[in-house]
């Protein structure tokens, strides 16, 4: 006895305690509540943790978030008004909303607190165990005058089964359940439940004041078989036989494979009925959905929804977690060197580049690549390739077409940006710096779509690796041939995309490189004033003035000029020591020698050498010459990966003094280069000379007045030029009149060029899929925008500002997280899966047939509102545009039920006509149904007010909730009674 008297004292303190610091004590106050807020409205919760002894109990206060009530309302409450609680039981204005909690469905109520078992497998089952925790419950509601109403869970949780009380001044209201698996048959109609209600409030008055009711009847369309899905999925038999006529490699494909929409909620409800105005029982119901007030449509998602971008995602992204390399795939030494049958694999492409008399068809790339097929086979020790040929020749044309047009004119051309994909200043092309991924017009972008398809219908990781392969060798055959890789941006590798792009665009850069050595010209060639150089070494930005735009343009035009005398021959270019090494050998040499009168007598004999034109005006400052602008080296290009070897370099030299000054060295490679250059150009030239050049800031010009009186312009280096050990004074003092097509090259293309090729033939699948991945992920951004501006939906335009926002940050990364990258794979999905439940609805609402404009809007509201909301009222009911159209949907669904299945509906049709009574009966009660199958599910509120528990106790709200499905019947009670004067 002192246990149970114990331990419930500290629990029933424990719940006082929660209360008081959730401030739900004393009278609670609140409006009435507007139509749809229970919906519309933002729900919030808070929770704690109690024990019962040793067992752990949740509780939990869920409320719905109101303005505060003003001076006004305050002033308005009485002393006995009752509380809110029992004020929502008798409230209207929000039955059956189509999202709440089930407490809130089944009471109306705007506050309450739950106690529940904190494990999810624990319960509260035996009878006095419940008894025991009501009575707690009840003694702190009236210790603290707490007027929110307290649910205990009992029962096992999926039951959901709650008992709980709400007290107020002299009132009491008990929340009571009843659950059951099989339905009574006497309570499967309004006037069985109408019984149980009043014999349950059991009021003495008669006779009773009539009950109100609220119906509404719930109507599921499953069949929709008969309804055009607009979405037409590819031919996959055909696709995996290699029949591509009309397939395009560079599209993603769309929509979902199977009807997004699996089934239909109508619900016909009846908001305000009165006792005895409807009949509703086992013989005879007026109940007829064509006939109700209201109509509301929800649809039901189709589970697991295959959608064909979604699964082409989803599978590229399962390439990145795979572990083979190449050679594991393929079959050892695919490509092994192997006398002159290696030459067929090396150049299976290269018929394509050379002019040849004979039509297009007969030099297709199928015929071309067949014998180095005949060396893949054998090698990997199969009969048949992961990809066919006809495949194969049509992914090699897709990504190559300056192949087809060295076929027809036998010259080389870049080809033009494609018509489907957006212009280059457009928001859609600019995603690729955002997702670091490739412009939408780029070869990089065109393989990562290929390999995506090829993963997905011909072959998986298998025909990715050969793929891969056939790409490699079409990249080595290029370098060669000096062949340029079609589809790229010009100019240095572009560090906003992925890794792989750049190295494409820096294997382009040796192709172009190579290209002009062979040809004995150099394309790209400029005094290159305006660039800067890292550390101190910065070269001016701009030069003033009119004239040097002039000049530049005119350098522009003679660009190449003085590169005609260049050797052909690779030796040309002397292989020296590093440049490290170089400096410190000429410093021993010729110590100050550059910038002594006797060094510049020395250099004034030397013949001038890799001169472009006069720099204008400018002069010389000691022999007054000419002042002419050299022919320089580019400085190398550089792919990201490079830049970050380069910088762990130069952070492992330190910042000790020398480590300092050899990482200046180290960086100074190009100024070196390039006073080299100047003074091979300018005999008899200093420093000032090549600063007045090179960098114009630094040298500060200013007029003074001479001996002789008159103004001249005497000009100096600037402050930072004269500060000792200033490396351009070093680098000039150690630099040699050397032209720069005898210089060390700046940048070997050769050895890039192998280091590149080699970086591709080394990659497995899965680097592979990394590195392309974001390139896929921009791809299905932009078909999905593209789709989604055919359908112009709202919930879709936000979802792709979340991917894009989210891909921005992920994707920036080297290696960013698998569950972030599945979570935005999932996004894109999801709005995928919106727009085809979009296309779905529009197909079945026939809204494209719809010939009125007006109604053709209406129709389009309504769709729009389906997709984005829980249940949307049918506007007219039964008999509005929406309402007639499913009611269409209905009557045809219940046809074709009829017409399948005639022998049993005959059955069930005589079964009926022997348990109705007279024909009359009959006609009217079947014809109720006729266009209707039976309602899935059926919910009825009963309210009544009236005094309890005797006839002059204070009249109190009661109510009931009952719902009833096939397999489910629950009756949810709230019933009132008078604690003062009963």
């Amino acid at each position: 006895i002192v246990i149970f008297i114990f331990l419930p004292t500290r629990f029933i303190s424990k719940v006082e305690e929660v209360l008081n610091d959730w401030k739900l004590i004393g009278v609670s106050s609140g409006k009435p509540l507007e139509k749809g807020v229970y919906t519309t409205g933002i729900w919030e919760e808070k929770s704690d943790e109690i024990s019962f002894a040793d067992f752990r109990f949740s509780i939990t206060h869920h409320y719905l978030v109101q303005e505060a009530s003003g001076k006004d309302g305050k002033e308005e409450l009485v002393e006995d008004a009752l509380p809110l609680s029992m004020q929502d039981l008798l409230c209207m204005n929000n039955d059956f909303p189509p999202r709440a909690h089930c407490l809130v469905r089944w009471y109306g109520l705007r506050e309450f607190v739950v106690i529940a078992p904190a494990a999810n497998n624990d319960a509260v089952l035996s009878e006095s165990k419940c008894n025991l925790l009501l009575s707690s419950v009840s003694i702190a509601l009236g210790n603290t005058g707490c007027q929110v109403t307290l649910f205990v869970q009992i029962h096992h949780k999926w039951r959901r089964m709650y008992v709980g009380e709400c007290q107020g001044p002299g009132v009491r209201t008990d929340f009571e359940m009843v659950h059951l698996r099989k339905v009574p048959n006497q309570y499967t109609h309004l006037s069985g439940l109408l019984d149980i209600f009043k014999s349950k409030i059991g009021c003495p008055l008669t006779p009773l004041p009539p009950v109100s009711i609220a119906i509404r009847l719930t109507y599921v369309l499953q069949d929709w078989q008969q309804y055009f899905w607009p979405q037409q999925p590819p031919d996959i038999d055909a696709l995996i036989g290699g029949e591509v006529g009309g397939l395009e490699f560079g599209k993603l494909p769309f929509g979902a494979c199977e009807d997004p929409v699996s089934e239909l909620h109508l619900a016909a409800t009846w908001p305000h009925l009165t006792e005895g105005i409807i009949v509703d029982n086992d013989v005879y119901s007026d109940l007829d959905p064509i006939q109700a007030p209201q109509w509301s449509v929800r649809v039901r998602k189709a589970d697991n929804l295959q959608c064909l971008l979604g699964d082409f995602l989803t599978e590229f992204f399962k390439l990145c977690r795979r572990k083979e390399s190449t050679d594991e795939i393929l079959g050892r030494a695919t490509f092994e060197e192997d006398g002159k049958e290696v030459a067929d694999i090396t150049h299976a492409l290269s018929k394509l580049t050379e002019p040849a008399p004979v039509p297009i068809h007969k030099l297709s790339v199928t015929n071309m690549v067949h014998s180095a097929k005949k060396k893949i086979r054998k090698h990997r020790g199969v009969d048949d390739s992961p990809l066919n040929n006809e495949v194969l020749s049509t992914i090699m044309l897709f990504l190559f077409p300056d192949a087809a047009d060295r076929l027809t004119d036998g010259s080389e051309a870049r080809p033009s940006t494609s018509r489907n994909n957006p212009p280059p200043e457009s928001e859609e092309y600019n995603l690729f710096s955002q997702f670091k991924s490739a412009p939408s017009d780029s070869l990089t972008y065109k393989l990562a779509l290929c390999l995506c398809m090829i993963n997905f219908y011909h072959g998986g990781v298998k025909g990715v690796a050969h793929l891969w392969q056939e790409f490699v060798v079409e990249m080595r055959r290029r370098w060669e041939k000096n062949y340029l890789i079609p589809e790229l941006a010009n100019g240095s590798p572009d560090l906003r995309c992925c890794l792989l792009h750049q190295k494409l665009q820096m294997l382009n850069c040796c192709i172009e490189r190579k290209k002009a050595r062979d040809e004995g010209k150099k394309p790209y060639t400029s005094d290159r004033s305006p660039s800067g150089s890292s550390g101190d070494t910065g070269k001016a930005v701009d030069r003033s003035g009119g004239d040097y735009q002039k000049e530049t343009e005119k350098e522009r035009g003679e660009v190449g000029k003085s590169w005609e005398s260049w050797s052909d021959s690779e030796e040309e270019f002397f292989e020296c020591l590093s440049d490290t090494e170089e400096l410190k050998g000429n410093g021993q040499e010729n110590g100050k020698k550059g910038g002594t009168k006797e060094g510049n007598k020395e250099s004034a004999n030397l013949k001038p050498e890799g001169r472009l034109h006069p720099h204008g005006k400018l002069t010389l400052l000691h022999p007054g010459e000419p002042l002419y602008i050299p022919v320089t080296q580019e400085p190398a290009p550089m792919t990201e990966d490079l830049l970050e070897e380069q910088s762990e370099v130069l952070a492992k030299l330190g910042t000790s003094a020398e480590g300092a000054h050899l990482r200046a060295r180290m960086q100074s490679a190009c100024l070196l280069s390039d006073m080299e250059s100047f003074k091979a150009a300018n005999p008899g030239c200093c420093l000032e000379d090549f600063v007045r050049w090179y960098s114009p800031r630094d040298y500060i010009e200013e007029e003074v007045v001479d001996e002789e009186g008159n103004r001249v312009l005497k000009g100096e280096l600037s402050a930072r030029m004269k500060i000792p050990s200033n490396m351009w004074v070093e680098a000039w003092e150690t630099a040699k009149p050397v032209p720069a097509r005898r210089q060390r090259r700046l940048f070997d293309d050769t050895r890039e060029a192998e280091k590149v090729l080699h970086y591709l033939a080394v990659q497995k699948p899965a680097d592979l899929a990394r590195h392309l991945l974001p390139c896929v992920i921009h791809a299905a951004v932009l078909k999905v925008k593209e789709e989604e501006t055919l359908e112009d939906i709202a919930s879709v335009k936000k979802i792709i500002k979340q991917i894009i926002s989210h891909s921005s940050k992920v994707l920036r990364f080297p290696n960013p997280e698998d569950k972030k990258l599945e979570e935005i794979i999932a996004q894109i999905m999801s709005a995928e899966a919106i727009i085809a439940r979009a296309r779905s609805l529009k197909a079945k609402f026939g809204i494209e047939k719809c010939d009125h404009e007006e109604e053709k809007e209406d129709l389009e509201r309504f769709v729009n509102c389906l997709l984005e909301q829980p249940e949307v009222s049918v506007i007219g009911a039964g008999r509005g545009p929406a309402g007639s159209i499913i009611h269409k949907l209905f009557l045809n669904a219940q046809r074709m039920t009829e017409s399948s299945d005639e022998v049993a509906t005959m059955t069930s049709l005589d079964e009926e006509l022997k348990r109705s009574g007279s024909s009359d009966e009959r006609r009217l009660n079947l014809g109720a149904v006729t266009d209707f199958p039976p309602p899935a599910g059926r919910e009825l509120i009963l309210r009544i007010t009236v005094p309890r528990p005797a006839p002059y106790s204070k009249p109190l709200p009661q109510r009931m909730y009952s719902v009833i499905t096939k397999e489910d019947f629950r009756l949810a009670g709230a019933f009132s009674a008078d604690t003062t004067f009963f």
